[in-house]
């Protein structure tokens, strides 16, 4: 089969080296064996999103010549396959209303002696889990409000019909043990187990947006037949959450590429909050795309930056 990649920024700010790095990794394997490489705009932060940065994008990607299949997809216009994905979750309660503000969970976490943490760092501490149904009908009256995946109820339900499968079989011949934990393969590292359980009761929907970047980026690489994900590693930890999502809305599971980051002379990773210098920079001050690339292609990168050891 063929691959499709996609490349899947979001409009919030300049597209810088550690960008072109990635949809370049994301292009070639595609590129490579006669596959299908996409562009989708994930643009449904209402904040920070603009349409400058949208075109700014499509400028840069050009110019290093990257040249995307099929039409651009923006996520601003696919918001109901996410309140789809959203309905199902409610319907099998594995989802519930959360009104707590990040003051309010910040100030829980702090007076908890044993507050839940995570890979990166408290974790929500189930507050709005605990609510009485009436209570929570009473409150999506009056507050707005997030919905969260309860993780241990997701859990739960995929492990029901294995259960069900064991006792059906208690009297029969012994075979082998019919459940399988939730995996993925990544290039790199190989087999993973997931362990969503880790990152705590995530936002599945936001309250100033109608899906989470786990909802929406899990809904769109399925719906657009994504079947190699090329992503940095910093988002090597959300995958343990997408493979819960796929697996609880029945979506087929691609294989994952996290490749190491770019960083800078003092071991920064390149962020638009750091000041990344944009790619933009770059084609102002000159710079050859086609150098550029090729550079980036043998793993050589310009004067003070590098690309990180894990």
């Amino acid at each position: 089969m063929q691959p499709v990649t996609r490349f899947a920024p979001s409009p919030t700010g300049r597209l810088h080296l550690g960008h072109a790095y990635s949809a370049l990794l994301a292009h070639d394997l595609a590129r490579d064996q006669g596959g299908a490489f996409l562009l989708r705009i994930e643009d449904i932060d209402p904040g920070r999103s603009r349409p400058e940065h949208i075109d700014a994008i499509i400028r840069d990607l050009l110019w290093l010549g990257l040249q995307w299949d099929g039409e651009i997809v923006y996520q601003s216009e696919r918001l109901p396959l996410y309140a789809e994905a959203l309905e199902i979750l409610k319907v099998g309660r594995l989802v519930y209303p959360c009104f707590c503000t990040r003051n309010e969970i910040a100030a829980e976490i702090a007076a908890s002696a044993a507050a839940p943490h995570g890979p990166e760092g408290p974790s929500y501490p189930g507050t709005c889990r605990r609510l009485p149904e009436m209570e929570r009908e009473r409150l999506i009256e009056e507050k707005t409000h997030a919905w969260r995946l309860d993780v241990k109820a997701a859990l739960r339900a995929l492990a029901a019909p294995v259960e069900c499968a064991r006792q059906e079989e208690r009297d029969a011949p012994a075979v082998p043990d019919p459940f399988r934990p939730l995996s993925w393969h990544d290039s790199n590292a190989g087999t993973v187990i997931a362990r969503p359980a880790l990152f705590g009761d995530v936002v599945i929907a936001r309250k100033d947006a109608s899906a989470s970047y786990h909802l929406a980026v899990t809904v769109d690489d399925a719906a657009q037949g994504v079947t190699d994900i090329v992503r940095g590693l910093d988002l090597f930890g959300s995958t343990h959450v997408h493979r819960l999502l796929q697996a609880l809305l029945g979506l087929a599971t691609p294989a994952y590429h996290h490749h190491r980051l770019l960083v800078d002379a003092e071991g920064r990773r390149l962020a638009k909050r750091h000041g990344a210098p944009a790619l933009a920079d770059l084609r102002a001050a000159g710079a050859d795309p086609r150098d550029l690339v090729e550079s980036l292609r043998r793993g050589q990168m310009p004067a003070g930056y590098s690309v990180s050891n894990g």
